[in-house]
């Protein structure tokens, strides 16, 4: 990609969110501040199903979709027993896509997170806690904050049956349980490839912390992480 296409890809995420950022700057620094209550941050269940810790340390790998992998990646980049958080492209039908042609909406992919873990640390259902409570909104349909899109879908991406029944299961507990005041439209496909982003596009909120779509999107999500499960949370 080139220089002059590659800035106009982050542009145009800043673009959306650009006319509101004094506002909302000046909201998110209030919320730093108060408590997980006053903040209306929903607090979720342990997942009745789920995988148990390991006994030995190992890596196992998670790929999750729900909105602008910046966010993701920087949610899971802060849980206790991920090892790598890495943003790419799944569940599309275009071999190697750039990100042109994700943002587009013609290829089928979402933007997306492999997640590499230890499983003796943190479980897959630990994994979908964050995903689903922290992480991103699972009740939006093809959107997340400003960014719209089919690449913007909420997805999990399971690699075996283990993870899928993990997931069934605990998408049916949230449902029952009525947590949300819209029903989960999260998808579950079976995970057929990944392909990594391109590099700047890697860690891009820890590298751009003053970015105005990453201090009013994405850094309320970790301060949200860390208030709201601190037992998963790491600095």
């Amino acid at each position: 990609m080139s220089t002059g296409a590659k800035n106009s890809a982050v542009v145009s995420k800043i673009t959306a969110v650009i006319a509101v950022v004094a506002i909302a700057s000046l909201v998110f620094a209030a919320t730093r501040n108060r408590s997980n209550a006053a903040e209306g941050v929903i607090d979720l269940p342990n997942p009745s199903v789920d995988a148990p810790l390991n006994s030995t340390p190992g890596s196992q790998t998670a790929v999750l979709a729900g909105g602008c992998f910046w966010g993701i990646q920087a949610v899971f980049q802060h849980v206790k027993g991920v090892k790598e958080a890495t943003s790419g492209y799944s569940g599309g039908s275009v071999a190697a896509p750039d990100y042109e042609e994700v943002s587009s909406g013609n290829t089928g992919h979402a933007e997306s997170v492999k997640i590499t873990f230890d499983p003796s640390q943190v479980s897959y259902g630990q994994l979908l806690k964050v995903f689903f409570s922290v992480a991103h909104d699972p009740t939006q349909m093809n959107r997340q904050g400003p960014d719209t899109g089919t690449q913007y879908r909420s997805v999990i991406f399971y690699g075996n049956e283990e993870q899928q029944r993990i997931a069934e299961a605990y998408i049916a507990q949230l449902q029952q349980a009525k947590l949300f005041q819209a029903p989960i439209v999260t998808q579950l496909a079976p995970l057929t490839a990944f392909y990594v982003a391109e590099a700047y596009h890697q860690n891009y909120a820890a590298l751009h912390p003053d970015n105005p779509y990453i201090a009013i999107n994405d850094a309320p999500k970790v301060e949200h992480l860390r208030l709201q499960l601190p037992d998963l949370y790491k600095k």
